[in-house]
């Protein structure tokens, strides 16, 4: 009976990463059969998933769409394919030979723009995606407002605070409180307040002026746990509060900060206030690769928590133009620090454990669903650019492989010969299984 939690957590993990990577596999795969489609290309098939087929119908226009047993996968197998990786069958090309209509139509003799775009729109299809996620999680959750306002007060150990809902922050221990885009000057303002357990507001409430007690700003809270860290591991949850650390009393989640960068990987034996009650854990910091403004990466130890207010801010719905930058540009943060973080693991200044495989996304998958619909959509974002991002490596058998054999045919006005595509159609799934398995070595042996 006790292996059931256990197994239970398995079948939690491998659905969200089956629904996560059958959404993002879904849309890219659209991507090029709706290109395909509108440029003249031919579907013959479009499958979500490989192996034995489970279900599947032909639409009015010859397609096969079909669901098939294994579901880590999928994709669109145009007229003219030999294969899933639009390899070239020669024998159905040399049949259409003397039939340009129909050979227009497969993908292998279709224009050269048409193949090109058809390519190409699997990635772009993932990076929309990901920007109308950011786009929806920006309209629906808001940004905070500025003046910063209390919104909905969180659970802490001192019931004696007297900030209530709607509450306009002023000052903060004599300190004005500056504008939320104030960038640096609010970060200033957050690392001078005096870390005590109970600060003086002056508030606006009502349209009159107060002054009322209240909890440490930036509390040890736990407002998200990161998928496999010690966090996590440990079995911290959002809402959680630290209230000390090594038997040492913190109110502030810098102090706690301090402690776990201080520790030297030792382990850190944390008293934990949950729900009125109060719970011991013990976690052991684990070093982490971090991003640094200037696109390099620091090491730190960290126990994989992230901090948040004493309150949840008040919001204000943002302006589609907005909500829209903010899909774009966190879209682009991730297509940017992924390829900074993989070019900082080639030269070695950062650890290649940080290249995760489909173990350790599944394993994330499963950890944001367990937190929550939001959390879990917002995985599925940051997913889908890496996968779009992926496919646009220049690798043969990817879409980025395939996008440099058109250049080389729009440079040169002929493409690459059947037996130079052919071997390195092989070097590029031989080059991509090796980075899988890598990948897989990194979930089972990296720390």
């Amino acid at each position: 009976m006790g292996y059931l939690p256990e197994f239970g957590g398995l079948i939690w993990t491998i659905l969200a990463f089956v629904v996560a990577l059958s959404v993002i596999v879904a849309i890219h795969e659209y991507g090029h059969y709706i290109v395909g489609r509108w440029t003249g290309i031919k579907a013959d098939v479009f499958s979500l998933g490989f192996g034995p087929v489970l279900f599947s119908r032909i639409d009015k226009r010859g397609t096969r769409w079909q669901f098939a047993l294994l579901p880590f996968g999928g994709y669109v197998k145009f007229a003219g394919d030999s294969n899933a990786a639009s390899g070239k069958d020669e024998t159905a090309m040399e049949a259409l030979a003397e039939d340009p209509e129909a050979l227009r139509h497969t993908m292998h003799g279709a224009p050269l723009y048409a193949r090109a775009l058809t390519v190409a729109a699997g990635p772009v299809f993932n990076f929309a995606l990901s920007i109308l996620i950011f786009f929806a999680v920006a309209m629906t959750a808001g940004t905070a407002r500025d003046p910063l306002t209390v919104g909905e007060l969180r659970a802490l150990p001192n019931a004696a605070y007297e900030l209530q809902p709607g509450d306009i922050l002023r000052a903060v221990e004599g300190a004005p409180v500056p504008s939320l885009a104030a960038g640096g000057g609010y970060s200033d303002f957050l690392t001078n307040l005096p870390q005590e357990a109970v600060l003086s507001y002056d508030i606006t409430r009502d349209g009159a002026d107060l002054t009322v007690p209240g909890p440490y700003l930036m509390p040890p809270l736990v407002s998200n746990v990161a998928p496999q860290s010690a966090a996590q591991e440990a079995g911290l949850r959002s809402g959680d509060v630290i209230t000390a650390v090594n038997g040492q009393e913190i109110v502030a989640f810098g102090e706690l900060k301090e402690v776990v960068e201080a520790s030297e990987g030792a382990p850190q034996e944390l008293t934990v206030w949950r729900d009125g009650e109060t719970l011991p854990f013990t976690l052991v910091p684990k070093a982490t690769d971090e991003p640094q403004p200037d696109g390099s990466f620091k090491q730190n130890l960290r126990i994989g928590i992230v901090g948040g207010m004493a309150f949840v801010p008040a919001t204000d719905t943002p302006g589609v133009g907005e909500a829209l930058s903010s899909g774009l540009d966190n879209t682009w943060r991730i297509i940017t620090g992924s390829i900074s973080g993989l070019r900082e693991m080639i030269v070695g200044n950062i650890s290649t454990c940080n290249l995760s495989g489909p173990v350790g996304i599944a394993q994330t998958s499963g950890a944001m669903a367990s937190q929550g619909a939001q959390s879990f959509i917002y995985f599925i974002a940051v997913l889908s650019t890496a996968v779009g991002l992926l496919n646009l490596f220049p690798i043969p058998a990817l879409d980025g492989g395939h996008l440099v054999f058109y250049a080389y045919e729009a440079v040169t006005g002929k493409p690459p010969s059947d037996g130079a595509l052919r071997i390195l159609m092989t070097m590029g799934i031989a080059l991509v299984l090796t980075l899988m398995l890598f990948a897989l070595g990194n979930d089972l042996f990296c720390p």
